[in-house]
């Protein structure tokens, strides 16, 4: 029976943290952590950028793009 609520424990985690990654993806919330995963997995010759510039990147893009807004 320990095992069993266990493996809930971690399915609900699991969840939990998808749901998260869905809604910060849906409102535009940039994914430092998961940029960098990236970066080392597919480019490992660069250095990734400092959070704070990240952060300003992602919003320069999502806002300095024409057709970005609705007014």
């Amino acid at each position: 029976m320990r095992s069993r609520g266990r493996r809930m424990v971690a399915a609900l985690r699991a969840g939990g943290s998808a749901l998260r990654g869905v809604c910060a993806a849906v409102i535009g919330v940039p994914d430092y952590e998961r940029y960098v995963a990236h970066l080392r997995r597919h480019h490992p010759d660069q250095a990734p950028q400092p959070r704070a510039e990240f952060a300003r990147e992602q919003m320069r893009r999502r806002y300095d793009r024409p057709g970005s807004r609705c007014c």
